[in-house]
């Protein structure tokens, strides 16, 4: 049986921790109090493309979950570096680190903290939504690319035929830098629009204006991804992007939904990322720049 500890299980998490459990494996989610109060009574509940009821452990601090086999980190990007300091003693020489996060700079921080032959990324387009403590709905059916930056291709390899036991159409990937970027841009042209109108993200595709936008924005971060050498994948982001939501058309984006609750959101990691490599690439990116003034402004009304 394999031992799998998820950090950070909000929406995201808890979904794959709850199909890896439903399919055998000894999952412990890590999230926040009244989520995995409800978990550890109740058990998880799935509904949407996915329909199950699964019962991992649940705990709310790191320290109370054992070493296991994979660590998937699914906390936000500006949490990744406080992570880390959790994740210190669940970290044994078999461990497994799997970034499962938005955004740009998460492998670089785990690769600083931790052996790099033990961390790998993994890309989803999958949509998820929290519905209440307990219950999460799978919105939007997607795929996994797995692979690790590190050439430790054998590790990745073992981690996708893990997701696929478990259901999920996963692959390994040599080119997994290209699939971070791909995911960021498609990040970027989704999650900031949704956040700023509070449309879910397949009403985005209805506005002609905003689909002007969701191309500018594919655009400029892609002109910066070549810049930064990132070995994008030879599809056309922008038609990948319009699918995407399409196939998450219901979903509302992790932004909008950080947005509804009032937390911070991972626009830094995301428009911020394209922004400031840009700019060190003297390209400019006056969309994404855009964008990201208009969510962090949305971040300060909601604390006031």
């Amino acid at each position: 049986m394999t031992k799998v500890v998820v950090l950070g299980a909000g929406a995201m998490g808890s979904w794959i921790g709850g199909l890896l459990s439903a399919s055998g494996n000894d999952v412990t989610l890590v999230g926040r109090e009244e989520h995995m109060a409800v978990v550890a009574s109740r058990g998880l509940q799935v509904s949407g493309k996915s329909d199950i009821q699964a019962h991992p452990k649940a705990v709310t601090r790191a320290q109370d979950a054992s070493v296991p086999d994979y660590l998937l980190l699914t906390v936000k990007a500006y949490d990744t570096r406080r992570a880390i300091e959790d994740m210190r003693p669940l970290v044994g020489a078999r461990t497994t680190i799997v970034s499962m996060q938005n955004g740009l700079g998460n492998i670089e921080a785990l690769s600083d903290a931790f052996d790099e032959r033990q961390v790998l990324a993994a890309v989803t387009t999958h949509g998820v939504t929290f519905v209440e403590p307990g219950h999460v709905k799978h919105a939007g059916i997607g795929y996994f690319y797995v692979g690790s930056p590190f050439n430790e291709h054998e590790r990745a390899a073992r981690f996708a035929e893990l997701l696929k036991a478990a259901g999920l159409d996963a692959s390994a990937t040599a080119a997994i830098r290209g699939e971070l970027w791909a995911k960021v841009v498609v990040n970027a042209s989704i999650n900031p629009l949704t956040a700023i109108t509070g449309l879910r993200n397949g009403a985005l595709l209805e506005v002609p204006a905003l689909r002007e936008l969701m191309q500018r924005t594919v655009e400029e971060a892609v002109d910066v991804a070549r810049a930064e050498n990132a070995p994008l994948p030879d599809d056309d982001l922008l038609v990948r992007a319009r699918r995407v939501a399409e196939l998450t058309a219901t979903n509302k984006s992790s932004m909008l939904q950080d947005v509804e609750r009032g937390r911070p959101t991972e626009i830094d990691a995301i428009c911020g990322e394209i922004v400031q490599r840009g700019a060190k690439n003297a390209i400019d990116t006056p969309v994404n720049l855009a964008l990201r003034a208009l969510v962090k402004g949305i971040e300060e009304s909601t604390r006031r």
